[in-house]
């Protein structure tokens, strides 16, 4: 349906050329509802680990441009319609990088084992629990029902952190500028009434 890895090939100098890197291409039903398909880019700024409206826009363009220029050479990237899908992996991110499972240790994750792993190697197809970092290809958790656990890399069908109060504080928030502003006008608002 969709060539992923020549995708990434186009990509990934465009966000690199932004100075942003990717942190997944994916092709994902559409959340329109409609039955249709989305070429879904996450990115992000090694300055803030996000993205802001802007640099999503700008990623957008570049990657429209390039993924055009590409189609109307000859090749054939993605089958059927689609639309494009430029995000930041917000704060219950996807971990999809070695240095994923590093940075974001100390975090609660959700990991889906890929199809067959439970019967195959004897754990269980879903873990939760609190992320210990990656080494020699295997993912270390403290699992909420089966305590310490290793997941091998390459078995791993998704990883994502999970939204808690922790995960919150450890992330900064992309732009406060105007934050002041809003606070103050709310309370003039307040003392005219």
């Amino acid at each position: 349906m969709a060539d992923i890895a020549r995708l990434i090939q186009l990509i990934e100098p465009e966000a690199q050329a932004l100075g942003f890197e990717l942190v997944r291409v994916a092709m994902i039903a559409s959340e329109a509802g409609d039955g249709g398909m989305a070429l879904q880019i996450m990115a992000e700024d090694p300055a803030t680990g996000q993205l802001v409206i802007d640099q999503c826009a700008a990623l957008s363009r570049r990657v429209s441009d390039v993924i055009d220029a590409a189609e109307e050479a000859g090749d054939v990237l993605i089958e059927g319609a689609y639309h494009l899908e430029v995000s930041s992996p917000g704060i219950d991110r996807p971990l999809t990088r070695d240095k994923d499972f590093a940075n974001w240790a100390g975090h609660d994750v959700r990991i889906v084992m890929d199809k067959g792993y439970a019967s195959e190697f004897g754990g269980q197809r879903v873990n939760k629990g609190v992320l210990h970092g990656l080494q020699d290809g295997m993912v270390h958790i403290t699992e909420v029902k089966a305590g310490d656990v290793r997941l091998p890399l390459t078995q791993i069908h998704t990883a994502k952190l999970v939204l808690t109060d922790a995960l919150i504080a450890a992330t900064r928030p992309l732009d406060t500028s105007g934050a002041e502003e809003l606070i103050e006008d709310n309370v003039e608002e307040k003392a005219d009434d």
